[in-house]
């Protein structure tokens, strides 16, 4: 019961130390650095090395915060390798990836012997077990930032062939990143006991890929079992953590059964399995979207701790004393990705450009790698600490300078459309008080409202109110996406057939009653009848209160909005394979004059209006999705 009670006063200064941690990364964020760089110092500067406020011993107790984050870092990876996104560069992604493997591993390799020996804690290593940590070092190298990536692509509205390779080859690199790894501790760990290679090693490194793939397989299973039960999000995010943490429990318990009766350790690699789980779940079950939202909302918190525990571990004498080590590690990395991305793309036959943009696309780094590294520092006590904090250094390195080489890829092969305003211009004729609040509400949501009067008295009034007001005799000049008509029936009505005949296809009238409604309907122009409007919109309120409340904008923090599909590459496409913000709905289809109500089997065809719910941030995002 004691140790339990100091597990949770440890547990909860953590917690304090980690809130700590994120007003710190956020900090960093303000100056363009990445957050993740934050974390890590916050985590040193709490760390045993600088204030002390947690310790060797603390850290040892917390360990199973780090599996338990690693887990949902392998669940993360795994979720990016969706087929359906994966399949159109295929052949581009494992060209790419296959010369990227062999620069980095190749190059790699090379340079960590030769700068081994400047390093105290390596010089009683054997030569086979040099090989092997240089082997593990290359291994670490070649490990990407999926999420960084997203991030940049994300912030530039990047969209194009070259983002896919970008994206494509990044998310399978973690795969192939953890099966290497997997085979690297094997070997290391036989040279390291000075026991030479013997004949059950290839069969015991099958059973390890045969062991991994089944613990996936059964985190598959219960993660389905966890999905598909009725339980609110909370509890669903505390089972998968509980489930990637018991995977590292199960793959500890082989390794120390198989180790007592077989005097043999068998070891499954737990992040193997994690991504193994998540791509069967992404890819062969019902649950993609629940999934990857639990990931998204479990995210933010599984990286303050991971990347600030990260940080406390960081042994800062070792640094001291290794970092042109690690200065050098970070050169072989970046110049091994720009030799092998771009011969790698030339062979897929992309374009010149293309080639040499490659090579700075691919520089980002954090979690799998430094993940790998402190499984490292925890088999192998001693050299494996110099170990994790080379790689610590040479990740920070490559956090700072990899978005920006990043951002200048996607600026020289021209698929960076730094998100442009579209022309939100909407008209609105009427100086009402209901004028007045439309216009307040539309620029609100991010529309550019202008009010027309004939009042020169009144437009000034409304300038004083901060409104852009324009006095006018008649149709304004320029164009708008919408014309809002809010004055007499007969003056409505002429402005409609003006503005139709100056092709403006929206137009909507609040109708007076004095004209019929076929009038409008001839010229073309939607209609709001105040009275009708009122008795369809309370009926609507007792039939379906939370719809209403949605369409009027009283749902906090959610929009509706509606795209065209402009991408020539959605054309057939169904709805269940695009990868959609994780609070997005889609609502409806409107083809032609036909309204198509939606399910995953729908396919888009180009030209389509997709009517779509969610915040504004994540609509944002799918404007790129489906956009040219």
């Amino acid at each position: 019961m004691q140790a339990v009670l100091e597990l949770l006063l440890v547990l909860a200064s953590f917690a304090v130390l980690a809130l700590a941690a994120k007003q710190i990364g956020d900090y960093f964020a303000r100056y363009d650095l990445p957050l993740i760089t934050g974390f890590l110092f916050a985590g040193i500067l709490i760390g045993p090395y600088v204030l002390g406020l947690i310790g060797h011993e603390e850290l040892l107790r917390l360990r199973f915060v780090d599996e338990m984050a690693l887990a949902v870092i392998a669940f993360a990876a795994g979720a990016e390798l969706y087929l359906p996104e994966l399949r159109n560069r295929a052949r581009a992604i494992l060209l790419v990836s296959l010369f990227q493997v062999l620069a980095v591993l190749g190059l790699g390799v090379w340079v960590t012997l030769r700068l081994l020996p400047a390093l105290p804690e390596a010089r009683g290593l054997g030569e086979g077990a040099a090989l092997a940590f240089a082997f593990l070092m290359a291994v670490i190298l070649l490990a990407r930032s999926p999420s960084s990536a997203i991030a940049v692509i994300k912030e530039l509205s990047a969209k194009g062939p070259f983002t896919q390779l970008v994206l494509g080859t990044t998310v399978v690199s973690d795969v192939v990143v953890i099966v290497l790894f997997t085979v690297g501790l094997e070997l290391a760990r036989s040279w390291v006991s000075g026991a030479p290679l013997s004949a059950l090693f290839l069969p015991v490194l099958l059973t390890d890929l045969l062991l991994s793939l089944a613990l996936g397989y059964v985190l598959y299973f219960l993660l389905l079992r966890l999905l598909a039960a009725r339980l609110a999000p909370f509890s669903k995010g505390l089972g998968l953590l509980l489930l990637g943490y018991g995977g590292f429990v199960l793959a500890r318990g082989l390794e120390e059964a198989t180790l007592h009766w077989f005097h043999q350790p068998v070891t499954p690699e737990p992040l193997l399995a994690g991504v193994l789980a998540a791509f069967w779940i992404v890819n062969a079950s019902p649950f993609r979207d629940e999934f990857t939202r639990l990931i998204a909302a479990l995210s933010p918190a599984v990286f303050i701790a991971f990347f600030t525990l990260t940080g406390a571990s960081l042994a800062l004498d070792v640094l001291a004393a290794t970092w042109p080590v690690a200065l050098g590690l970070f050169i072989t990395r970046l110049l091994a990705f720009v030799v092998g991305s771009g011969l790698g793309a030339l062979v897929a036959g992309e374009r010149p450009r293309v080639a040499l943009a490659s090579g700075l696309a691919f520089v980002t780094q954090a979690g799998v790698a430094l993940g790998l590294a402190k499984k490292v520092a925890d088999t192998f006590p001693g050299f494996g600490e110099t170990f994790a904090t080379l790689v610590v250094a040479q990740v920070v390195l490559n956090q700072v300078v990899g978005p920006p080489m990043l951002k200048q890829a996607f600026l020289w092969v021209g698929e960076a459309r730094r998100r442009r305003a579209r022309s939100r211009r909407v008209w609105i004729f009427g100086d009402d008080h209901q004028a007045i609040a439309l216009c307040r509400r539309l620029r609100a949501s991010g529309w550019q409202p202008e009010l027309f009067t004939r009042d020169p008295e009144r437009a000034e009034a409304l300038k004083g109110q901060g409104l852009l007001v324009t006095v006018y005799e008649g149709p304004p000049s320029g164009r708008a996406e919408a014309a809002i008509f809010l004055l007499t029936d007969e003056e409505n009505l002429a402005l409609c057939r003006e503005l139709a005949e100056r092709g403006l296809s929206l137009r909507i009238a609040r109708r007076q009653g004095k004209l019929p409604l076929s009038a409008y309907r001839e010229a073309g122009c939607q209609v709001v009848d105040p009275t009708t409007a009122t008795v369809h919109l309370l009926a609507q309120y007792v039939q379906s209160p939370g719809a209403v409340a949605l369409f009027l904008g009283e749902e906090e923090g959610q929009q509706v909005r509606d795209f065209i599909v402009e991408d020539p590459a959605l054309d057939g496409v169904p709805l269940r394979e695009l990868r959609l913000p994780a609070d997005v709905l889609v609502l409806a289809i409107h083809r032609g004059d036909e309204a198509i109500v939606t399910h995953g089997y729908t396919q888009l065809r180009l030209g389509d209006r997709v009517t779509a719910m969610g915040s504004p941030e994540s609509l944002m995002e799918l404007e790129r999705v489906f956009s040219a």
